[in-house]
């Protein structure tokens, strides 16, 4: 009766550990929402998501670290959850954003933290790298691009023409981005087996896209995107200078960043591992237990 006490309570608490908590914090001004699990004492991982996803694009992800690691997956300005203020009140770039991940770094206390980067995830973490180098332990980078060669022409030359010339027309013509359509083309495209996509991850991006002012928000971080290909390289001499360790995961049919992207982190960074899967942009909805195996690898390689 005492080892059936013992195993049951010891599996409640394992099952405790591992609840994910869902949570605010006042951060530059605004709530911030943001998923959290694990333990507090174990190493933490702060995940970083991307467009036009939230921290729910790692629903599947944090139960496989948790059991290890503390995990922190924030929505970021205009995303999800937090708090979206009026484009008269906040101005929606990529350094405001990398602000306010600044300030939540600081509510929460973190110290020190690997952070796993993906697509608008990775300007913003990699602005938090430079800002606080002591603090990095590792970066994992799924799809989340630093390099020029990363960038598709196919995916990227109706937002080039935009940044060259500020006009309406040119504005205009990526309004196609924001439709279902256009979020389907980024869960699906690349994906040999479509019944892998939950439907709730593009449906519910798809709702956050839909509220008012959500259009003119992303078009802003659009046309903001070009000053994160001009920190590319700053990001770059952080790598030579701090040689972290580096683990990128890709997608290799991505039709944003392509592979040469991800292999292009080893010229810098001679401690990179570069890992590529069948699949496209969004990797986690299709190989979300391979890439949580190689996490779990390369974590257990970081300082505490």
């Amino acid at each position: 009766m005492k080892a059936q006490t013992k195993t049951t309570f010891n599996n409640r608490t394992a099952s405790a550990a591992g609840s994910i908590h869902y949570r605010t914090v006042k951060a530059n001004g605004l709530n911030v929402f943001y998923r959290e699990a694990g333990p507090k004492d174990a190493p933490t991982i702060l995940l970083l998501h991307g467009y036009p996803t939230s921290s729910h694009m790692f629903r599947d992800l944090i139960p496989l670290l948790s059991g290890k690691y503390h995990v922190v997956a924030p929505d970021l300005p205009g995303f999800g959850y937090t708090e979206t203020p009026d484009r008269t009140q906040f101005n929606y770039t990529f350094d405001n954003l990398a602000k306010t991940m600044q300030a939540f770094v600081d509510e929460l206390g973190l110290k020190r933290f690997a952070i796993y980067v993906f697509d608008y995830g990775a300007p913003t973490g990699f602005r938090l790298a430079l800002a606080n180098p002591e603090k990095i332990t590792g970066i994992i980078s799924q799809n989340g691009n630093a390099y020029v060669e990363g960038l598709s022409s196919g995916g990227w030359n109706l937002i080039q023409r935009y940044w060259e010339h500020d006009t309406r027309e040119n504005r205009d013509a990526l309004r196609t981005f924001f439709t279902t359509e256009g979020t389907r083309f980024q869960y699906f495209t690349g994906v040999s087996d479509s019944t892998l996509i939950a439907p709730e991850a593009y449906t519910m991006d798809q709702h956050f896209l839909d509220r008012p002012q959500s259009a003119e928000i992303q078009l802003d971080l659009f046309k903001d995107y070009k000053t994160n290909v001009a920190l590319y390289p700053k990001f770059q001499a952080y790598f030579r200078t701090y040689k972290p360790k580096l683990l990128a995961v890709w997608g290799n049919k991505d039709p944003f960043f392509l592979p040469p992207g991800a292999e292009a982190y080893k010229r810098d960074n001679p401690n990179a591992i570069v890992k590529f899967y069948d699949t496209g942009h969004f990797a986690l909805e299709t190989h979300v237990q391979e890439i949580g195996i190689d996490i779990l690898k390369f974590m257990a390689t970081l300082p505490g």
